[in-house]
């Protein structure tokens, strides 16, 4: 049974994955309205240049594919970064498990009586079930971590375009 101190951090952590997940809903959210407000405005400003080459905005012409650019590898960056994280959060899980199951194997087969046997098995499981149920929360937070950082400088770069070219 999880002690009350765990089980208060575990509340916890939800319910910070839980305000991270609808952060990160609401800047989906935000960043499709204002690729289409940026997609709109640079339509007009390309139109306008193609009708009027000389007095074309080459500034802002420029920042089309450079802040893409910018902001694509910033998010790639950060998802490189938080998967090798959550890869080698797994990897030594998986290792730490496969020592759990050795020393359950070694319960089980040096049991002095079958009853014995069945509770090293079951004290095993029951423990596995705590442990996978933990990791899985851990990965899950991971994952929440890794999606609201990838669309942070999309979401930056798209609402401080869509304000700037509003103006």
């Amino acid at each position: 049974m999880a002690s009350p101190r765990k089980t208060t951090r575990d509340g916890d952590r939800l319910m910070r994955d839980a305000r991270t997940a609808m952060t990160t809903a609401t800047h989906g959210g935000e960043l499709l309205s204002a690729s289409s407000d940026v997609i709109a405005a640079r339509m007009e400003i390309m139109a306008r240049a193609m009708a009027d080459p000389l007095r074309a905005d080459i500034g802002e012409l420029s920042l089309m594919g450079t802040e893409k650019l910018e902001a694509l590898s910033a998010s790639a960056a950060s998802l490189t970064g938080n998967m090798g994280t959550l890869a080698a959060r797994a990897s030594k899980s998986a290792l730490a498990e496969v020592d759990h199951a050795r020393r359950a194997a070694v319960a089980v087969s040096s049991a002095p009586t079958p009853v014995a046997a069945a509770s090293a098995q079951f004290n095993y499981a029951l423990g596995w079930w705590g442990r996978a149920a933990s990791q899985m929360m851990a990965f899950n937070s991971g994952l929440l971590k890794t999606q609201a950082e990838a669309l942070k400088p999309l979401h930056d770069k798209a609402t401080a375009n869509a304000k700037r070219l509003k103006r």
